[in-house]
């Protein structure tokens, strides 16, 4: 009787121990099974989607300052877009369990063991776009047309910036040039003046539209007003036509291309390319005193005195990678950069990749491609 209930006892022990092991792998089985069942995708948005457009926007902000600053060194500008951007995700999970549970007699005792495994792969595939070819190069060295200088205007950026930074001379009065290499100050008529339109634009007094003619087609058209204005704008909007040339009848001028001065009734633009706006921008290039001695530089600002210096944007230099920027690249051992205080040469640089987007030198070529997985 007494071997009997022992016997009773040892297996209710076995049972339970067996039971208590199936739970144990059920419960783990169960947890790896509903991580694997668990979609990747919506949660990969939120960081995907900003590291990703930060990354980008990074990489163009530092492609576009190294091409300006190759420009002074005479180098090629080279430009490579970012075409696409497929990002890959996989997550393999398993899990195994096995025990043994033995007779009251064997020396072995119980046995259990859970095993599982999960496989994460983050593959992200990105394909790069060198930006080549006529329709590249014709864009960058296609003058912007002034329409879109002076739709820019209109949307409320300051006339004194946008027209320093993208025009060559307005009706004949010339801005700040370079030149193979030489830097040319701008004439004091054109900086007065646009300072003036800058006070003007401010007040409302000047303006730009698109008029329709039967025979003409679309013309882009500026006006300044007049009547409800105080008498100080209509004094500075007399002064700004005795600057650019302009006769003082007329209230709008239609706008055209031109390096020279136009008609009564227009005012020229000689508006710069691409490829002059960055190299108006380079020649604010600090290049380091070693590069200007060995002459594989182009020096700035030759025979113009200090105090007629107009350094309205700077682009800075050192041996030592700058702490704060807002943009910095590495070029011939030395560290260019913005500063991120530098407002002024900060939203310059963000004109210059925004008129990039504009004129057809942002187009995209459809070969070739290259194709490198981030594995």
């Amino acid at each position: 009787m007494k071997n009997t209930i022992k016997r009773g006892i040892s297996a209710a022990v076995r049972d339970s121990a067996y039971f208590a092991l199936a739970r144990v792998c059920l419960w783990v089985g169960a947890v790896l099974l509903s991580t694997g069942c668990t979609s990747l995708g919506p949660r990969s948005i939120p960081a995907d989607r900003f590291d990703y457009s930060t990354s980008v926007a990074d990489s163009w902000k530092q492609q576009t300052l190294l091409n300006i600053v190759k420009l002074r060194y005479m180098d090629l500008p080279v430009f490579v877009d970012v075409a696409s951007v497929v990002a890959g995700y996989s997550l393999q999970t398993g899990v195994s369990a096995n025990g043994t549970v033995t007779s009251e007699k064997a020396i072995q005792g119980n046995f259990g063991a859970v095993s599982g495994q999960a496989v994460y792969t983050d593959r992200p595939t990105i394909t790069y776009v060198p930006m080549t070819g006529e329709k590249f190069l014709r864009g960058l060295m296609t003058p912007i047309d002034p329409k879109n200088i002076f739709f820019m205007l209109q949307t409320g950026y300051a006339a004194d910036f946008v027209l320093g930074l993208t025009v060559e001379s307005l009706n004949g009065v010339r801005n700040r040039t370079t030149t193979g290499g030489t830097v040319t100050e701008a004439d004091p008529g054109f900086v007065q003046a646009l300072n003036l339109l800058r006070e003007v634009q401010a007040a409302g007094a000047f303006g730009m539209r698109v008029e329709q003619d039967k025979a003409k087609g679309s013309t882009a058209v500026v006006f300044f007003r007049r009547g409800d204005l105080t008498p100080e704008i209509e004094q500075k909007s007399a002064e700004i036509r005795r600057l650019l040339k302009l006769p003082p009848g007329p209230e709008k001028f239609a706008l055209s291309y031109s390096p020279v001065r136009g008609g009564d009734d227009e005012l020229t633009v000689n508006s710069r390319s691409m490829l002059q706006i960055m190299a108006a921008f380079a020649s604010y290039l600090d290049v380091p005193a070693e590069h200007l001695k060995a002459h594989v530089a182009v020096p700035s600002l030759e025979g113009v005195a200090p105090e007629n210096r107009q350094d309205v944007v700077r682009i800075h230099s050192g041996k030592a990678k700058p702490g704060s920027a807002y943009v910095s690249v590495r070029y011939r051992d030395y560290w260019y950069w913005i500063d991120d205080g530098d407002l002024r040469t900060k939203r310059a640089l963000t004109a210059v990749m925004f008129f990039f987007t504009m004129s057809q030198a942002g187009g995209n070529e459809t070969l070739p491609l290259i194709t490198i997985p981030a594995q």
